[in-house]
């Protein structure tokens, strides 16, 4: 039996955190896996942090980590992997733009031996709406750069859903704090030769009214990581 190790950063989403984990424990993960929820709270202000904690008194499969302030979504990530248990680990937003029934079909291809990550890519369910013009096509740039610099297909980098198995990840070495981890992930990965395997998931974006975080200068941080680390030496990891 597997067990699934789902990471979720957490900063002031008092409004679906509780939503968000009752969708995560309900899932009916494939092969008879189990779960271990994990959420970081990242210094939150709002209640986020007592409404984890409540949810997992009645659910022993969720851990509350606390951070002492607001760190950043990568540092809440980095956070979550030294805890992390199971053999294949996977990235979830606090927010409800994600659907976890998607880890079942992402979690089919590691019955492959040769798959060791999975990416679920938004673009490649032509049905899904865009968070926005700017995000779209910042992405879309960001995507091109990346697949000529590093000679690789992918079609959303910046997707959320990131599944690994566990042994890989223990050899990247991360240090970014902010959002421009998915880039660092990412980066490091094609630099270790990894193939990126990809399939389709449903996105359901919110505004920035309704608590979207990602500015347009996370796109440059996010370009700087792809750059960096295709001219740089491995050993400066």
């Amino acid at each position: 039996m597997e067990t699934l190790s789902i990471i979720i950063p957490c900063y002031n989403e008092e409004a679906t955190i509780k939503r968000c984990l009752e969708r995560v424990v309900m899932v009916d993960l494939p092969f008879g896996a189990s779960k271990q929820v994990l959420v970081i709270d990242d210094g939150s202000r709002d209640n986020s942090r007592q409404i984890v904690q409540d949810f997992a008194n009645s659910h022993l499969e969720v851990k509350l980590l606390a951070q002492p302030k607001n760190m950043g979504k990568g540092a809440a990530i980095r956070r979550g992997l030294k805890e992390a248990k199971g053999s294949l680990i996977v990235i979830q937003d606090a927010d409800l733009e994600y659907d976890p029934e998607d880890f079942k079909q992402m979690m089919q291809l590691f019955r492959l031996k040769e798959v060791d990550v999975v990416f679920g890519s938004r673009r490649l369910l032509k049905s899904n709406a865009v968070s926005g013009l700017v995000q779209y096509w910042g992405a879309e740039i960001i995507n091109f750069f990346t697949n000529i610099f590093y000679g690789a297909r992918i079609t959303d980098q910046f997707t959320c859903y990131k599944m690994f198995r566990s042994e890989l990840l223990q050899k990247i070495p991360l240090k970014t704090s902010r959002f421009e981890i998915d880039a660092e992930l990412t980066a490091k990965l094609l630099r270790m030769g990894q193939f990126v395997q990809e399939v389709p998931i449903t996105y359901h974006p919110r505004t920035i009214a309704e608590g979207k975080k990602i500015r347009v200068k996370d796109g440059f941080l996010w370009l700087w990581q792809i750059v960096k680390h295709r001219f740089t030496s491995r050993s400066s990891w």
